[in-house]
């Protein structure tokens, strides 16, 4: 088994329906004491549903069992989850960015106390520097959460989640570098392992395949809720484990779909300015793929938002096919050919309360409008379920809760309610962040086909391998500002690491 061959997490024979849809199929899983056990598979293929298991959200179905240090786990209860030693870290964290480090601590534990309930505010601040100490951080422990880097943020997480760490067994850590710069990810590695030199297990849920080679012992595959088998890092490479995932299906890259020839000018951007953004002016052509890479801070992360008038442009001109579009006024682009395809799907890209359907219609609610304004619902259905089946969307129930699907499937719908639209100029912010290696392809794949009917897609990522297997130009922000362009035969990581952090000037 793992580095202790102490068996601390043992689930045997895990099954979990919904309805006519089998999330979980007999799963078997071992972690052992001191081991850092990685779980991959595609969105959908279980792996949200077994951590909701052990958390105590979902009930299984009758037959399986969970024991934790040989003790039966008893399911549907988050306390008895706790009790049992199991602790979790979700990718939203859960954390209140306007209190301190201390405060965020205390969350669900409460403080230390005194006489008349007064906070011991010394011991609780030289108790949460210990205990970030102990993981590797170095903070100021009363500064506001949102001040602090996106890896000390995660710290705080695994921190609170480790409160009364003697009593830890078993931490399980879902995407935790989903939302981190790349140059951070060591500084939680690094973190991580220090809890499991401390004997306790690891469960590390990720789609970088290239973070798990770096911190896993061990890796199990899950794929349509089965376990497609569990293997040690020295057995397999990242070709393999994306077989394994996808079940032998061909996954599409660059190569596969050609390169469209670079046609007119179809955006066209000059000066344009924002929060950090200052003095920025590039072009996009018909039938190109435009990365734009850049380190937080370098005003990647605004540009998009910027060019399509979800924030307000203190200055600059961006026009799209010679028409020049207002400075907060998304309707407009939309109007001259624009979509945006937003990084945070939940807040910005999607009505999470709706169906799969009425978010896909969002973009256009006349096109299957009666006179008098009633909706033809099987119009809609029968365009969502083309949509359903040209970017394999599962389930493929237009109907379905849009919270019912995987991040992957949920990217997919906020995609296609743009794609019905048939835009000009796509912008994808962070296009596959969270999303599995599968769903990643796709999403290439139709940024590529999309170029190849004459439009312009622009990707801003802060995940340099997408930029290298998607782009024919890629931009590099720095400081606000242009710091270089790569073509196509020039975009490597190498390239794009010295232009992101080589000093100004």
């Amino acid at each position: 088994m793992g580095p202790g061959d102490t068996p601390l997490l043992s689930i045997r024979d895990l099954s979990k329906r919904f309805g006519a849809t089998l999330a979980l199929d007999g799963i078997d899983l071992k972690v052992s004491a001191g081991e850092i056990h990685a779980l991959v598979g595609h969105n959908g293929s279980g792996k949200s549903t077994l951590i909701k298991i052990l958390a105590g959200f979902h009930h299984p179905d009758p037959g399986g069992a969970v024991t934790v240090e040989g003790s039966a786990l008893t399911f549907g209860s988050a306390a008895a989850s706790r009790r049992a030693g199991l602790r979790f870290v979700h990718q939203d964290l859960g954390l209140v960015h306007t209190l301190s480090a201390v405060e965020n601590l205390a969350l669900g534990v409460g403080f230390e106390t005194g006489l008349l309930g007064r906070i011991h505010w010394g011991v609780e601040r030289r108790s949460a520097r210990l205990r970030m100490r102990d993981l590797g951080y170095a903070i100021d422990a009363a500064a506001p959460v949102g001040e602090l880097t996106a890896s000390e943020r995660t710290g705080i997480a695994i921190a609170r989640a480790l409160h009364h760490a003697q009593h830890a067994r078993v931490l399980v850590v879902d995407e935790p570098t989903a939302m981190l710069p790349r140059h951070e990810v060591e500084t939680l590695f690094e973190a991580i392992r220090r809890v499991r030199q401390s004997g306790v297990g690891v469960i590390y849920v990720s789609h970088r395949l290239d973070e798990v080679f770096a911190i896993a012992d061990r890796v199990t595959v899950l794929r349509d809720g089965r376990r497609v088998g569990t293997f040690s890092v020295g057995e397999l490479d990242e070709q393999r484990v994306v077989e394994l995932m996808a079940g032998g299906e061909p996954l599409m890259s660059r190569s596969d779909t050609g390169e469209a020839a670079r046609g007119d000018r179809l955006l066209s951007v000059s000066r344009l300015s924002g929060t950090v953004l200052n003095d920025v002016s590039f072009q996009a052509h018909a039938g190109e793929v435009l990365g734009v890479a850049g380190l937080t801070g370098s005003g990647r992360d605004e540009l998009l938002p910027l060019l399509f008038g979800a924030r307000e442009r203190p200055g600059g001109v961006v026009k799209v096919d010679g028409v020049t579009l207002p400075r907060a006024e998304p309707s407009a682009a939309i109007a001259a050919g624009m979509a945006l395809v937003p990084s945070d799907r939940h807040r910005d890209g999607s009505v999470t309360t709706l169906t799969v359907r009425e978010n896909l219609m969002l973009t256009d609610l006349r096109r299957h409008t009666a006179r008098l304004g009633a909706l033809r619902r099987d119009r809609e259905r029968a365009e969502g379920r083309k949509w359903a089946a040209s970017l394999d969307i599962r389930p493929a129930d237009p109907d379905a809760p849009f919270t019912t699907l995987s991040g992957g499937n949920q990217q997919k719908v906020v995609l296609a309610k743009w794609l019905r639209l048939r835009p000009r100029v796509l912008l994808l912010d962070e296009p596959t962040q969270g999303v599995d290696v599968h769903a990643k392809a796709i999403i290439h794949h139709l940024a590529r086909e999309i170029a190849s009917t004459g439009a312009a897609v622009i990707i801003a990522s802060s995940d340099d391998e997408e930029l290298c297997e998607c782009c024919d130009r890629v931009l590099v922000l720095r400081d606000g500002q242009l710091a270089g362009e790569l073509q196509r035969e020039e975009i490597d990581p190498h390239n794009l690491a010295h232009l992101q952090l080589a000093a100004a000037g």
